[in-house]
């Protein structure tokens, strides 16, 4: 991502607590994507929630839903996200600079545990996809290849003996929609397609060194497809 683009995004960043981990995902990462209109979708990870946003609402308590800042402050915003949703608190359509943003702030150490175990499978659903990573202090990026040699073998469990790279980064990107309502009802049933079209190199860039290691060890084989992408056959093991 050009470096333009790249300022703009962590721009957000300098009116918020400082963070240990920030990554940007969603529309915004299309290539051709430049339209402000559109909300920013950002992950924040910090070492306490609580005290975060506690430094976060003396500053930006606008942020925020009014019941929750009045009701119970930074313990209650906090706790509603361990309690009963999967430990990320979302401030959405806040806007700052001409633009519309939408952050989610997580404990890092509940991050970090759902990329090794799938605890929960929302945020390492969310970094199986495409991101931009902004800010990263404990190397996160590194500890996703776990999550992302997971999502693959996973993948070719679903997938028949031979299929091309965007089946295989579609089955990926669909993992984490599985069981949700949304499919089924409000969202377009495209979407993971529309994803993995639109972010194709972004995919590419993120699984083929995965792709390339389970090669290394005959477990796939890649044949010429097209320009565009190449086939890739599961090898049988026999036993």
């Amino acid at each position: 991502m050009e470096e333009k683009k790249m300022d703009e995004l962590a721009g957000l960043l300098t009116i918020l607590p400082p963070v240990e981990f920030c990554c940007v995902y969603g529309s915004s990462l299309h290539p051709n994507n430049y339209d402000k209109s559109r909300m920013i979708d950002y992950i924040l990870g910090v070492r306490d929630p609580v005290e975060w946003h506690s430094q976060n609402l003396q500053t930006n308590m606008n942020h925020y839903a009014s019941w929750m800042v009045y009701l119970g402050g930074a313990k209650m915003i906090t706790g509603v996200a361990d309690h009963i949703g999967v430990g990320v608190h979302f401030n959405p359509f806040v806007s700052w600079n001409n633009q519309t943003f939408k952050y989610g702030v997580v404990r890092m150490n509940d991050l970090i545990e759902d990329l090794r175990s799938w605890e929960n499978f929302y945020l390492s659903g969310r970094l199986q996809k495409p991101v931009n990573v902004v800010v990263d202090c404990l190397d996160v990026k590194q500890l996703n290849l776990f999550n992302l040699k997971a999502a693959t073998s996973a993948a070719l469990l679903l997938l028949p003996d031979t299929f091309t790279e965007e089946d295989l980064y579609a089955k990926i990107c669909s993992l984490s929609y599985k069981g949700d309502l949304r499919m089924l009802f409000a969202e377009d049933r495209h979407k993971v397609r529309k994803i993995v079209q639109g972010q194709f190199e972004l995919f590419k860039g993120m699984y083929r060194p995965v792709l390339e290691e389970f090669a290394t060890k005959d477990l796939l084989r890649f044949s010429s497809s097209n320009a565009f992408q190449e086939k890739v056959s599961q090898v049988t093991v026999h036993i």
